[in-house]
């Protein structure tokens, strides 16, 4: 059994199996141009490398490598589809568990490689193209805000895997000098602090939510039905624009709309 997480490998080569490989990116990235839905698309993945020369980034965690990889694969889309009336949609597979936490990685700037990240995908979305998050595993940390937390539409397989949050449960126990028992119950009274999907969804940021039948090796149906969800957010994009307007409307996130309705008026 492995120590890390396969779920966005599998699904990377299952949603990508007829598109064509990218090459020139670190092993811990897996690009792919191909079509969905009859839309080009680019398929993007951060998945393990055990053999990274980063260590604390071989369990599929987003390092240095990972995000300035992922910036020159958006950004490569970018350029190449500036003057096409139609741009490639960008569909970031998500499982990612964190960021790397390592001394040579602060040294280095991670800060910087996965704001990196963060700004291509954003200028990718102001750009027009549909930036699609894929949500099979972790989302975690940094690592999320880098690889998925700008797209357009956010879908989430339905699995007590898939999970988001600012940080693990045993870091965050720490932080808040609780146990990860207290931690749990009081995440269920405070959305914000909980790790489930339903608990995220009540925030208003997912677009959508699904059940397949294998979440961990896909089957052909549940690759169907995914790419047919994928396909309606590509196209719901088309339709509504790029902005990120509509993660306002929960009932969970009325105080976030309340401040930007004040802050319209003053400003």
């Amino acid at each position: 059994m492995s120590a890390y997480s396969l779920r966005g490998l599998n699904w990377f080569n299952a949603l990508s199996a007829k598109a064509n490989p990218v090459d020139g990116l670190p092993a811990s990235l897996k690009v792919a141009d191909g079509v969905l839905g009859g839309q080009p698309v680019r398929f993007i993945a951060v998945v393990a490398d055990p053999e990274n020369r980063f260590v604390r980034a071989r369990n599929g965690e987003v390092g240095l490598l990972e995000g300035w990889g992922l910036a020159k694969a958006v950004d490569e889309v970018i350029t190449a589809d500036q003057d096409k009336p139609q741009k490639r949609a960008l569909i970031a597979i998500v499982d990612v568990p964190s960021q790397a936490y390592g001394r040579r990685e602060e040294a280095l700037g991670i800060h910087q490689a996965l704001a990196g990240a963060a700004d291509s995908y954003a200028r990718a979305r102001l750009a027009g193209h549909a930036v699609i998050g894929l949500l099979v595993g972790k989302a975690m940390s940094g690592a999320f805000l880098a690889h998925g937390y700008q797209a357009n539409r956010l879908i989430a397989l339905r699995d007590p895997g898939v999970m988001v949050h600012a940080m693990g449960k045993a870091s965050a126990a720490r932080v808040t000098l609780r146990s990860v028992e207290e931690l749990e119950t009081l995440a269920a009274s405070v959305p914000p602090m909980a790790y489930d999907i339903d608990s995220y969804a009540s925030l208003g940021l997912l677009w959508e939510t699904l059940s397949v039948e294998q979440i961990e090796q896909p089957t052909s149906a549940d690759v169907a039905r995914v790419t047919d969800c994928l396909s309606q957010a590509m196209g719901d994009v088309a339709t509504k624009g790029v902005d990120l307007s509509g993660r306002l409307g929960a009932t969970n996130r009325a105080a976030s709309s309340k401040v930007r309705q004040l802050l319209s008026e003053q400003w």
